[in-house]
């Protein structure tokens, strides 16, 4: 708030407001609620809060058993010549590349058509914009997100092969066929993260992104 242009009030209102429900506000309706004329002061203030959450954030690891995997969100670069010819699916250059992990903790079982199975539910989560997907950057960045000796999930890209000769961790590959079942809690995340993104600010800058990924995380 040093130097700050806004009153403490639409400072405190604006953080009941960012605070008060699992979704979102955008700037111009943080705007409307606060009845302040200057949207860009509004949409400063949102972003400083959103940082201030992923600070608060990076002061934790993620200490359980964690399902790791990247996500690929939709981004708006300025800088981008958009009359060029662009690549499709992964990796392309509309994208931005997140690393994701989600805690998986296990509940009790349950009986479930006479047989026993144990449960699982969602625990902390970590989304993180990175700029690559080379093996030595996804190490790099799942060594700062999780706790050491932490057992992790993830798939069978060849870009999580330098975890499997890391002592730091423990990692598992679960086979294509098992994903849905033995890594549904980093999925949904993702999947939960694009809905909520596109829904409330239907376009995203790449600047911008880690900011809303961490008002996300902090919820």
């Amino acid at each position: 708030m040093h130097n700050s242009k806004l009153s403490f009030q639409h400072w405190f209102m604006a953080m009941v407001l960012i605070s008060s429900t699992k979704k979102s506000f955008s700037a111009k309706e943080v705007q409307r609620q606060l009845g302040h004329k200057k949207y860009q002061l509004i949409w400063e203030k949102m972003h400083k809060l959103r940082s201030v959450m992923g600070l608060r954030d990076d002061l934790y690891v993620l200490k359980t058993e964690v399902e790791l995997a990247e996500g690929f969100f939709e981004t708006i670069d300025i800088n981008r010549d958009y009359e060029k010819k662009l690549k499709r699916g992964r990796g392309s250059e509309k994208q931005t590349t997140v690393l994701v992990g989600a805690e998986s903790l296990n509940v009790n079982s349950i009986l479930l058509k006479n047989k026993y199975v144990k449960e699982t539910k969602l625990g902390f989560v970590k989304m993180k914009v990175i700029n690559s997907l080379k093996k030595e950057t996804l190490k790099t960045e799942t060594n700062k997100i999780i706790a050491k000796g932490i057992v992790v999930k993830t798939d069978g890209s060849n870009s999580y092969n330098d975890l499997k000769n890391d002592d730091f961790h423990k990692p598992t590959v679960v086979e294509k066929s098992e994903l849905s079942k033995l890594l549904p809690w980093v999925h949904t995340t993702i999947s939960n993260a694009k809905k909520l993104l596109l829904d409330m600010h239907h376009r995203i800058d790449n600047d911008f992104l880690q900011n809303y990924l961490n008002e996300f995380c902090f919820k």
